[in-house]
Order: structure tokens, then C-alpha cells, then sequence
């Protein structure tokens, strides 16, 4: 064969690279391809879907819920209000049976009153005496919360006041408190004993 009719045989993509040039993909680029593929479609398409049975019975679920939610509302409201009537009830119990104690003890008062009041040598000791008991009833009564109540050349007041003379006096003015008879007391705010008055004009 003649060196004219030997030809060159067409170069290939196969035989233009060597082996060592072809680009081979690897096992773990494969698998980065496959992983970076578009997931969007896909996770737009993913939904819920419900049937409508279970549509009414999760609306009847939160009417239920709204049930028990109005119920435990109402029963937080009856039990605070339950509370502060119990605390107020035991409060005015515990305030009644003071009162009543205290008024029991102002009939002692009255006669240590009397003999501080009486007439009488004012250095003897027998009535310095009376005046220091007295003086130390008064200060037991205050802490505990009793005050006398203010009569005599006050305006008369029948929510403290009650009553038992009346007369004409020029020197006082109208319904003005003439005379005090029987001190009256309030335990906080409280009238325990009405001041027992004479009442001028």
C-alpha cells in the first residue's frame, strides 16, 4: 500500500481526549446534583386537605373548648367573689364580738369617770391614784381603736347623739350640745354607744 492512499482516520471526541481527560462524574457529585434539584414545586404542592366531617368536628371541638373556657371564667369570678364575702363576714363577726366586749368593760369607765370627777382634796393620794387608772383605761381603749365621741358645744347628731332634755338657753346656739350625761364611744369609725345629751334651744 502506497504511502498516498494511507489517510488519517477522522479524530473522535472519543480520541481527541485521553482517558485521563474525559470528564467522569463521580459518585458523590452524582449525588450533590440529585440533591440540589429544584424542591419547590414539590413542597408547594404538599398541602392539608380535610373532609368536611372533620372540619364540624373541629369546630364543634372549639365551640367545646369555648365552653369550658366561659365556665372556668365564671367559676374564677363566683369564688373570688365567695372569698372576699366570706373574709368581709368573718371580719364583721370578729368586729361585732369587740364591740360587744368593749361595751361590756365602759360601764367601768363610767364609775372611773365619776370618781376622778368627784370632789376632793387634789394631792391626796387615793385620788391620784384613781386619775392614773383612769388615764391608763383610756389608753387601753385607744389602742384598740375606741374613740370618744365628741359632744359637749357640738351640734347635735342623732347618729351619735340620743337626747334626753332640752332647754332654752341664750349661751348656746341651736341644737347645741348643752351637757353631757353619759359619754358615747365609736370602735374604728363605728358608734358602739350613743352619747346619752341635753340639748339646748
Amino acid at each position: 500500500m502506497s504511502e498516498e492512499n494511507k489517510q488519517p482516520a477522522e479524530e473522535t471526541p472519543e480520541t481527541q481526549a485521553g482517558p485521563e481527560e474525559q470528564e467522569i462524574p463521580q459518585a458523590g457529585e452524582a449525588a450533590e446534583k440529585v440533591e440540589k434539584a429544584p424542591k419547590g414545586k414539590k413542597k408547594k404542592e404538599k398541602g392539608y386537605t380535610f373532609t368536611r366531617e372533620q372540619v364540624e368536628q373541629m369546630e364543634l371541638a372549639a365551640k367545646q373548648l369555648e365552653s369550658v373556657k366561659d365556665q372556668f371564667t365564671r367559676l374564677t369570678a363566683e369564688y373570688d367573689n365567695y372569698r372576699k364575702r366570706t373574709t368581709k363576714e368573718k371580719d364583721n363577726i370578729y368586729q361585732d364580738a369587740k364591740a360587744d366586749t368593749i361595751k361590756a368593760f365602759l360601764a367601768v369607765y363610767d364609775n372611773l369617770e365619776r370618781a376622778v370627777a368627784a370632789v376632793g382634796d387634789e394631792d391626796s393620794p387615793h385620788k391620784k391614784g384613781l386619775e392614773m387608772i383612769f388615764h391608763q383605761y383610756q389608753e387601753i381603749l385607744a389602742k384598740l381603736g375606741v374613740t370618744e365621741i365628741e359632744a359637749k358645744g357640738a351640734s347635735f347628731d342623732p347618729e351619735k347623739m340620743e337626747a334626753v332634755m332640752h332647754i332654752d338657753d341664750e349661751n348656746f346656739g341651736e341644737n347645741e350640745v348643752a351637757q353631757v350625761f353619759q359619754a358615747g364611744f365609736e370602735l374604728n369609725g363605728k358608734v358602739i354607744r350613743h352619747a346619752i345629751v341635753q340639748v339646748a334651744n
